[in-house]
């Protein structure tokens, strides 16, 4: 009797990729960040799916992901998320893909583009940061000291869903609008929590400092007022040291833009692509 084989995971299945907008148009690739799904996109998908081919994806161990893929030794570094991305662009036939991608997915997106610079055509980079964690010794600025960060996984390991009600409204910002951060806590308490605190040590630890001359895809980077996950020093290093990369400045507050202010942007996105 022939053996009988497993289906093949495909990253397709495996990262719960769903595609709106027009098929025949430019692709844009959406990434979210920790502790977030592809739903966050949602409020910003009118506006980029009129004229683009709006691919979205989970990260595994996120969303609709298959939780039975997460495996703690490749998803120990950027690396096996940065795996996961191509495998996806390359069953899917992507090319001259945009990639708009959020916090620490707009690391991966630049791994990736070094990976396979011929792939992608530009990278969009929301509110993100090579490294956390200030350098005294280089004088760059992260935002966060290693005891700093070292104290936020402590607190993260004693009580998850209670980490998460404290931090996810300070990462949003907007206090005038407390139901955004009550939105950020609810994905963020969605996420299984052994996932949530291996991925956050994968995020909080993470350097690609030294890969960013090594970048030759233009990449737009979208700051945010007030943002404690990255402040305005992390972007002027990104604008230095990302060869024909643009800064824009955004009017939004806080580190998620795209779930407090889609409309504006949006409008950065696509003014950034119609150049």
């Amino acid at each position: 009797m022939p053996a009988i084989r497993a289906p093949r995971r495909t990253a397709v299945s495996r990262n719960n990729v769903t595609e709106v907008g027009r098929p025949d148009g430019p692709a844009l690739l959406l990434l979210h960040g920790f502790g977030s799904e592809q739903g966050a996109w949602q409020a910003m998908l009118p506006a980029l799916a009129a004229e683009h081919r709006v691919v979205l994806v989970d990260h595994v161990g996120a969303g609709g992901s298959d939780l039975s893929a997460y495996d703690r030794e490749k998803y120990g570094s950027l690396d096996g998320y940065v795996d996961d991305l191509l495998e996806v662009c390359e069953e899917l036939d992507l090319r001259d893909v945009v990639v708009v991608a959020h916090s620490i997915s707009a690391m991966m997106a630049l791994l990736a583009s070094v990976r396979e610079p011929e792939r992608f055509s530009r990278l969009v980079l929301v509110a993100p940061s090579p490294c956390y964690i200030d350098d005294p010794a280089t004088g760059y600025v992260g935002g966060f000291s290693r005891e700093d960060v070292d104290e936020l996984l402590e607190s993260l390991d004693a009580n998850y869903s209670a980490w998460a009600a404290t931090i996810a409204p300070m990462v949003m910002g907007n206090p005038g609008t407390p139901e955004l951060g009550e939105r950020l806590t609810g994905s963020f308490q969605a996420t299984d929590p052994d996932i949530a605190r291996h991925f956050a040590r994968v995020t909080f630890h993470s350097d690609v400092r030294h890969l960013l001359a090594r970048v030759t895809v233009p990449a737009l980077v979208l700051q945010c007022v007030d943002d404690v996950l990255a402040p305005p020093e992390v972007g002027d290093h990104l604008l230095a040291r990302l060869a024909g990369s643009t800064l824009v400045h955004l009017d939004a507050s806080g580190h998620c833009p795209h779930l407090s202010a889609p409309a504006e942007t949006a409008a950065a996105v696509l003014a950034y692509l119609d150049r």
